[in-house]
């Protein structure tokens, strides 16, 4: 192995550690009231060596969130290769996702925020590594090309729709709660984008 392979990997298992050391912060203590300093002297680094890795503390959740896209990805490649019909392949993703942030309510405003950050660098950066409409496009692809959804609005906006829903939904949620769990919140979302707000007249022929 060359030098520069070696240094390369030495960095990977730094950055790794560092992850999941404040990961772990995250949970136990608060993402708030966890700061860089915690994050660096229970890794066992400096200060500037965290920032090395991570230019803010949030870019942090930006790998987890990173994470838990890839498995949902993984999950609607498998089920619809396996013949499983789209939407229920939509359904059993909003409720993966639904389940993993009711898990960890905690980290998902920070995240949510920073899909809304000020900064627009911040929040392009956060946009590509929470890729939501991405992964419902490809669910809805097979839908769209048999015709089945609407022609007048493309693909990319629909799931861009989607996936914006769930996040304002889920903040709401995690922000304030409801008598009903998130998974409960984000079916009725998902029931109302799929099948509209206006009551159905069903007298007429």
């Amino acid at each position: 192995m060359d030098l520069s392979s070696l240094r390369e990997r030495q960095k990977e298992r730094r950055r790794a550690r560092i992850y999941s050391v404040a990961i772990e912060l995250f949970k136990r203590g608060g993402f708030q009231t966890t700061t860089a300093t915690d994050i660096a002297k229970a890794s066992n680094v400096s200060r500037g060596t965290f920032f090395n890795y991570y230019p803010y503390k949030e870019a942090v959740l930006l790998d987890y969130g990173s994470e838990v896209m890839d498995r949902l990805r993984d999950h609607a490649e498998a089920r619809l290769q396996s013949g499983v019909p789209a939407l229920n392949v939509l359904y059993e993703v909003w409720d993966l996702l639904a389940e993993e942030n009711a898990r960890e309510r905690d980290l998902f405003p920070p995240l949510a925020y920073e899909v809304m950050n000020p900064n627009p660098e911040r929040a392009r950066t956060a946009y590509q590594a929470l890729p939501l409409s991405k992964v419902i496009e490809l669910i809805l692809r097979p839908l769209h090309q048999s015709g089945q959804m609407r022609p007048d609005l493309s693909l990319q906006r629909i799931s861009n729709l989607i996936a914006d829903t769930y996040l304002m939904v889920a903040l709401r949620w995690s922000a304030y709660g409801t008598e009903r769990t998130l998974q409960e919140e984000m079916r009725l979302a998902l029931n109302l984008l799929l099948e509209g707000a206006l009551k159905r007249d069903t007298t007429r022929s």
